[in-house]
């Protein structure tokens, strides 16, 4: 048996290799998306007070420890059962956004659209953001970085860092909104709403406009049809801070929501030997394997997920832009996974237009952000939208507020079946006997996970037996003179 490896992938956060096998005919017989690396936070956080959590795993990932910094804040929250003051969570909420566009801003010029602006084949050394910026020119490259570091503004204005925020603490928040801070938050909002628009166009135009991408996302080769996941308001738009979570069938049947106490009733997890990253999956469906359908538990958790299981989104630009989404990809639910770039700048438009109402509403710059716990800690659960999925935080504390023990299903965690599946199916219909295969076509490969904007670093939590290691002994001429190694049990 042939075997194909692709070690590593790229354009992502965190580790992980793809292993793909070819049988004695030519043809894909498996393929393995393996994590090859464990970070066990969850362990390190046993024994630590509660209320340094928003602090502590926000240090998981450099790329949204913001989302950790909120569950966790939520978490506590939950703990002490304490409700902050309204004008703390819209602060929280109004860092988030900032967080959000940057977030999203940075996968799509970045990470994914490469594929598309510069294209699948084209040389590695092009496909990536300097040829991004090359080939649409320096004006919009200014943009990209404008918008990045209007997001960092607002999380540091309000969260006291650019990266890894310290404000947010059970029952709020420790820093308010000055009057002068709030305008230029809100006129960096605006800004950001052009932005968005912009970026919606430009997808229009060089992606939809391109009749072989069009094909490339409306072909079956990057299509399951799974559940969804996402966090909705009390009138089901979609939300990234508070809510409840929906659940929809691949026929785009609500099946139910649930809140973030009750997503143990909803939610299981699964490990198998090959990797060190669990499969969620719907506890109410069950898990069939690696398949698709309704019988199957299989769920996704990313911006067309979110999409998919909404009734809508909460702001009217975002909301004519999610109605064309629909109509031009011919109705609800949208099981076409490169869709999910489109999903992610239709949520950059939604998170510009919040942060200007979160920004304008009159009591945001209250100084009443702060109300302190009283009850004694026991168990709590808090649960965001990461931009890559469904991010829960579940605390269990002593009397004295002392973590016990603790579970994270973080967003890209929620997705590894699907991106699994999603692999195989790209590696199966382009992979055959007589395929040459370069450096151009693993690439469309990769673009099978790239979709899910994938966040390994924070995701990795079970540890299947030992570590494998490896002891390489060389002598003072660099001569190997022993290998001890010890293999994963």
């Amino acid at each position: 048996m042939q075997r194909i490896t692709i070690d590593p992938i790229t354009r992502l956060e965190g580790h992980g290799k793809i292993e793909i096998f070819l049988d004695e005919a030519g043809e894909v017989a498996n393929t393995y998306f393996q994590i090859p690396e464990l970070r066990g936070f969850e362990r390190f956080c046993v024994g630590r007070p509660v209320e340094e959590m928003p602090l502590l795993t926000n240090r998981i990932c450099g790329v949204c420890p913001e989302a950790h910094h909120m569950a966790a804040a939520k978490a506590g929250d939950a703990v002490y059962g304490v409700e902050p003051p309204r004008p703390a969570k819209l602060l929280r909420e109004l860092l988030y956004m900032g967080f959000y566009f940057t977030d999203h801003t940075t996968h799509f010029y970045a990470l994914g659209g490469p594929d598309f602006v510069m294209g699948p084949d084209a040389p590695v050394a092009e496909r990536n953001i300097l040829g991004v910026i090359h080939k649409v020119g320096l004006e919009i490259g200014g943009k990209v970085i404008q918008a990045r570091k209007y997001g960092h503004t607002v999380v540091e204005m309000l969260g006291g860092r650019k990266v890894h925020p310290c404000t947010s603490i059970p029952g709020g928040v420790t820093k308010g909104l000055t009057e002068a801070e709030r305008q230029q938050i809100e006129a960096m909002g605006r800004w950001g709403v052009d932005f968005a628009q912009f970026s919606l166009q430009l997808f229009q135009d060089m992606v939809l406009g391109n009749p072989y991408y069009l094909d490339l996302i409306l072909g079956d080769t990057y299509t399951h049809r799974t559940h969804y996941i996402g966090l909705v308001d009390e009138n089901n738009k979609v939300n990234f801070y508070d809510g409840k979570v929906s659940v929809v069938d691949p026929e785009g049947k609500r099946l139910g929501k649930y809140a973030p106490a009750e997503y143990t009733e909803w939610i299981a997890e699964r490990v198998e030997p090959w990797t060190y990253l669990k499969f969620p999956y719907l506890k109410k469906v069950g898990w069939k394997g690696f398949v698709d359908g309704k019988e199957s538990g299989i769920y996704m958790a990313t911006p067309l997920s979110r999409l998919n299981a909404a009734d809508g989104m909460a702001t009217p630009l975002a909301q004519a832009a999610y109605e064309q989404f629909y109509e031009t990809l011919g109705g609800k639910p949208v099981h076409q996974r490169l869709a999910t770039h489109w999903a992610r700048l239709i949520e950059l438009l939604y998170a510009a237009e919040r942060w200007i109402e979160l920004a304008t509403d009159a009591e945001v710059t209250s100084p009443h952000i702060h109300t302190v716990p009283s009850k004694t800690p026991t168990e709590g659960v808090g649960i965001v939208e990461a931009p890559r999925g469904t991010l829960t935080h579940h605390y269990w504390t002593d009397e004295r507020g002392i973590l016990t023990r603790v579970n994270l299903i973080v967003g890209t965690t929620n997705n590894y079946a699907p991106i699994s599946m999603s692999i195989k199916k790209a590696a199966q219909t382009l992979i055959h006997k007589g395929t040459v295969v370069h450096e151009g076509l693993l690439n469309m490969v990769e673009m099978a996970f790239r979709a899910y904007d994938p966040c390994f670093g924070c995701a990795t939590h079970s540890l299947p037996g030992q570590m494998p290691l490896e002891v390489t002994v060389r002598n003072a001429q660099g001569e190997v003179v022993e290998v001890v190694k010890r293999n994963e049990e």
